[in-house]
């Protein structure tokens, strides 16, 4: 088996990468070094003995002191050395040679014991020199430098059957977590569909899931969008309306003559055309209520409001003499032939009084008095004068 040298959990031998933590295993293929062998403990000195010295031809050692007295040791079983007879001494001489070759040898003398010598102190055996530290050296990349793990042991021999390796096609076991060849992840999550650019805003980021209440999400956001879709339609009016008023307020106003003035009914000296000359010394007589008079524009423009002058004078007293409208209301018809209707209350006062409109593209204006004030003994009602204002 092959450790992984980061969680010790064992692998194959042609694995590259661990299956339980996708470490690189190509640290853990060198063989670990043997340590080195320690020098053997030197045994107790035996003491030196001292050689025995050689006997010289006469028996004694060399060295000994009294050499020249004793003889040295003889060997078991031989003769010592006999003096060759003399060649001249007679039959004497003869005889006492044969006595003594019948006669046994005697037992050789003892030699004496050599003094002891003094014992050397054998040389001390130099002592094998201490293991010095490995010196300092620089990291190599990538090469782990703390203690390998313990290596924990593997009951069986894995057996790669299990699903192929998404990115490079190597069989696996089913529980291992990153592939032995590539260290590729193996038990990857299906990833979603990117979500279209709508359902990435908010409110509608969250992923919708299929489910029992998908119906339900599905209508209720039609019923949203069917309901955003009405109140804009609703709200804008109301936004161009207060877009538009805000440059009225803000923009400049010009006064603006009709081409063409009508009345419905008016009273002998005082025509429809007075309503509209400028001054307010003549009048438009309206014989009675309900009748009216229409105010028609060549182009169509932006109508910001109306003033009216009403009685037959500025003057307080004249006011009093002649009838005055009270109530009046205008109809205003645009371009595209829609009609709106504004109320116009009226003080019983002499001076002009203003009603703001704020009506585009608007071809004709009809004033239709409703009520009066002063009215008896045959007097129409006066009104003095009628201005249209613009927008520049």
């Amino acid at each position: 088996m092959r450790p992984c040298p980061a969680c010790g959990a064992g692998n194959r031998e042609d694995d590259e990468f661990c299956g339980n933590c996708g470490s690189y295993l190509g640290w853990s293929s060198r063989p670990p070094q043997p340590p080195p062998a320690a020098a053997e403990p030197a045994g107790p000195e035996e003491p030196a003995v001292p050689a025995e010295p050689a006997a010289g031809p006469t028996g004694r050692a060399p060295d000994a002191p009294g050499a020249g007295a004793a003889r040295g040791p003889r060997s078991p079983g031989r003769a010592p050395a006999r003096p060759a007879p003399r060649a001249t001494g007679g039959i004497r001489a003869l005889a006492r040679a044969g006595a003594r070759r019948a006669a046994p040898a005697a037992p050789p003398a003892a030699a004496p014991e050599p003094p002891p010598q003094p014992v050397r102190p054998a040389p001390a055996r130099p002592e094998p020199p201490a293991e010095e530290d490995p010196p300092v050296v620089a990291v190599q990349p990538a090469e782990p430098i703390a203690r390998r793990p313990v290596v924990r042991p593997v009951a069986a021999e894995e057996t790669p059957d299990g699903p192929p390796c998404p990115a490079c096609g190597t069989p696996n076991l089913p529980e291992r977590r990153f592939c032995r060849r590539c260290a590729a992840p193996l038990q990857t999550r299906e990833q979603p569909k990117p979500l279209p650019w709508w359902r990435t805003v908010w409110p509608l980021r969250r992923r919708a899931r299929g489910g029992p209440g998908r119906m339900l999400r599905r209508i209720l956001l039609v019923l949203v969008v069917v309901g955003l879709l009405f109140t804009g339609f609703l709200l804008l009016p109301v936004g161009r309306y207060l877009f538009e008023d805000v440059r009225d307020k803000r923009g400049g106003t010009a006064p603006i003559g009709p081409s063409r003035t009508t009345a419905s009914a008016q009273a002998p000296g005082h025509p429809a055309s007075a309503a509209v000359d400028g001054v307010t010394n003549t009048y438009w007589g309206a014989p009675a209520l309900d009748s009216s008079l229409t105010c028609a524009f060549d182009k169509p423009f932006r109508l910001v409001g109306v003033t009216v002058h009403t009685g037959v004078s500025k003057d307080p007293r004249e006011f009093r003499r002649g009838a005055r409208p009270t109530r009046a209301d205008l109809f205003i018809t645009t371009a595209d032939g829609e009609v709106r209707r504004k109320a116009m209350p009226l003080a019983d006062k002499p001076g002009p009084q203003t009603l703001r409109t704020g009506i585009s593209d608007v071809v004709s204006v009809r004033l239709v008095l409703r009520d009066a004030s002063g009215q008896g003994g045959g007097r129409p009602v006066a009104l003095g004068e009628v201005e249209f204002y613009k927008r520049t």
